[in-house]
């Protein structure tokens, strides 16, 4: 596998700003704006949400802002046709973040294909199981150049975690809470006690942190152990109240 646009942006001597938006939202065609204006206010890696009716792990902000992307008319098929020269202006890694089941529908080995001739370079699929990727799908995701980035949360065991870094190539996504995303306000000792713990094992990728990083506070100390954080919910609430337009304004507010 060559190295790719996240593995090359991993060896950067910084901590990284990911963010999440979903595709489609607010309205369908922002969907390039929002990427080109992320990567001009200094952001590292865009991850773009897949919307899908039933998303289990998102919070409610993530959830409204995957209906309305729906009701919009969002589909894989529109995302990939909106993102296909999207390497003429962008050279940040791109990640796509969805559940398996449009991946599937779509099918995996065409999605893949497709991800690679656009310039996609990693895939977050929470709901698709370890023993299942590696089983069925790994060697496709490595042919087209994919990192397959896996979460870890509070609850994931040491030897689970084990696993994961052993089958990952790019980072571990690090879920700060077990609650779902876009709630909590500030890092409380227990998740402050689990970043220390996940960082004493050693892990040979990086983690990257996600869930309830909205500020500056909050950004600095989820990446006082770990290699980046990733901004999710707090960019959708500010893309609803103020559209498009002051995406830098957003951005310098956490990393000044």
């Amino acid at each position: 596998m060559n190295m790719n646009r996240i593995q090359s942006k991993l060896q950067e001597d910084k901590k990284l700003l990911s963010i999440y938006f979903t595709a489609g939202y607010p309205k369908l065609d922002d969907t390039v704006a929002i990427i080109e204006s992320l990567e001009k206010s200094g952001v590292d890696m865009i991850e773009i949400g897949l919307p899908f009716s039933d998303p289990l792990a998102d919070g409610p902000t993530i959830q409204a802002s995957s209906t309305a992307a729906l009701k919009n008319g969002m589909t894989t098929a529109k995302l990939f046709d909106q993102i296909k020269d999207i390497r003429k202006s962008v050279e940040i890694p791109l990640i796509i973040m969805g559940y398996f089941n449009p991946v599937l529908q779509y099918g995996v080995e065409a999605f893949c294909a497709k991800c690679e001739e656009i310039g996609i370079d990693g895939l977050i699929l929470p709901d698709l199981p370890l023993a299942e990727y590696e089983e069925h799908y790994k060697a496709i995701f490595e042919q087209h150049n994919l990192v397959n980035v896996f979460l870890i949360t509070p609850q994931t065991s040491d030897a689970r975690i084990k696993q994961i870094d052993a089958a990952s190539n790019g980072f571990i996504y690090m879920v700060s809470s077990a609650s779902t995303t876009g709630r909590t306000s500030g890092f409380g000792e227990e998740q402050l006690n689990y970043f220390e713990r996940i960082g004493s094992l050693n892990l040979k990728n990086p983690q990257i942190v996600g869930f309830g990083i909205k500020d500056e506070e909050t950004f600095n100390q989820a990446t006082s152990k770990a290699k980046g954080a990733i901004i999710g919910s707090a960019f959708i609430k500010h893309l609803t109240e103020e559209g498009t337009g002051n995406i830098d304004g957003f951005v310098k507010k956490i990393r000044k």
